[in-house]
């Protein structure tokens, strides 16, 4: 039974033309970009020509552009890095991913207050519904949320944070999928992380708008003007600008693709597993993140029923998966225990054809079938 893969929010492969592209710093004649020899002289061009045409593609300058290890890093280099000591007010919203929500619970661990923003039943962010207090030091809202697809009202918010105060802006689940205009959007920081857009695991990026100062969560190196020391990993760091240039290139092509194959899922759905309860907004946000209740079925069976049935999916994000706590993010928008505790998100993928999206459909179906209804009577029946 082969595998069909609706979890590509958690990664998705990587496009073959960055794999050609990374090829020549990977095995080759890789060198390090610190040396001073010929080959290390190579390796920092190509780094620095990576870093270049990554900020070219997000409205930024190349030095503003730090790589890191993936989002989770870039993240906490940012909370960490920007804000000062306390006392002050840090704001976040309940649907941030745990690597911005963990953060922040530390530091007001460490004396800092925190404000949580509102979320609505779509899940959409707003500012506070009492203004923001004048003592704001941070605020971290996402730019797309990684299970419902909510694209945030970042821009307006950031314009309405007190004089003084930063913003930072977690972009993974959105980059390659939205263009970005990081100064545009008036926020101080920003993350992205290559997986997330067909690009390799293990290399991000953090924006840093000038004239801000980021103080280096790691000591031991002068790479990166000292901001994330260490060696650089050039071959991912080209694998990334190439990922996101295809992606950029393709985006409106494969966005419709997108708004298609999601209509075709939820249709079967709608149709063959009633009733469903669909989570998120209802226009507007990232077409290839589709998060569907099924009351009645818990989504724990859910899952281990449709692993089993060669469907790869999730209940959330993949930090939080081993969780058997019901999704932060459907609980900060307020939904029903019963929608809460049914949740499943597909998410596709540049490579998702329309037959697997037919074929997961029967799999979804016969899976609900069996734990509404206790057995398989009926399942082979439901199309």
């Amino acid at each position: 039974m082969d595998i069909i893969n609706l979890d590509h929010n958690a990664t998705t492969p990587v496009a073959p033309e960055v794999w050609e592209a990374m090829r020549p710093w990977a095995v080759d004649q890789p060198g390090n970009a610190a040396s001073s020899h010929a080959l290390g002289r190579r390796a920092r061009r190509a780094l620095e020509d990576a870093r270049e045409e990554v900020a070219a593609l997000l409205g930024a300058a190349a030095d503003e552009v730090v790589f890191t290890s993936g989002a989770t890093e870039a993240n906490n280099l940012a909370i960490f890095g920007l804000v000062g000591p306390p006392p002050g007010v840090l704001a976040g919203s309940g649907i941030e991913h745990p690597c911005v929500a963990e953060p922040l619970a530390e530091l007001v661990r460490r004396g800092y207050r925190s404000l949580t923003l509102p979320v609505s039943r779509e899940g959409i962010v707003g500012p506070p519904s009492d203004g923001w207090p004048s003592d704001t030091r941070l605020a971290c809202v996402m730019l797309a949320n990684h299970e419902t697809g909510a694209v945030q009202p970042v821009q307006e918010l950031a314009r309405s944070l007190p004089a003084g105060a930063t913003f930072h802006c977690d972009a993974a689940a959105a980059a390659g999928k939205l263009p970005i205009a990081f100064h545009d959007l008036g926020v101080t920081s920003l993350t992205i992380s290559a997986h997330k857009f067909r690009g390799p695991q293990g290399i991000g990026a953090l924006l840093v708008r000038k004239p801000a100062r980021l103080r280096p969560l790691l000591y031991g190196g002068h790479q990166q003007q000292g901001r994330r020391p260490g060696t650089e990993a050039v071959a991912l760091a080209v694998g990334m600008a190439v990922a996101l240039r295809l992606s950029l290139r393709q985006r409106e092509e494969t966005w419709l693709r997108w708004s298609n194959l999601r209509e075709r899922l939820l249709s079967h759905l709608q149709r063959e597993a009633a009733p469903i309860v669909v989570n998120g907004p209802s226009s507007g946000g990232l077409p290839q993140t589709i998060n569907v209740s099924f009351p009645g079925c818990r989504s724990e069976l859910l899952l281990m029923q449709l692993d089993l049935a060669g469907l790869a999916c999730s209940t959330g994000s993949a930090c939080s998966s081993g969780s058997l706590l019901p999704s932060p993010v459907l609980k900060a928008m307020g939904v029903g225990d019963d929608v809460l505790a049914s949740a499943m998100r597909f998410s596709l993928g540049s490579t998702t054809t329309a037959e697997e999206i037919d074929e997961a459909a029967r799999r979804i179906v016969k899976a609900v079938h069996r734990l509404r209804h206790g057995n398989t009577s009926g399942a082979g029946n439901a199309r």
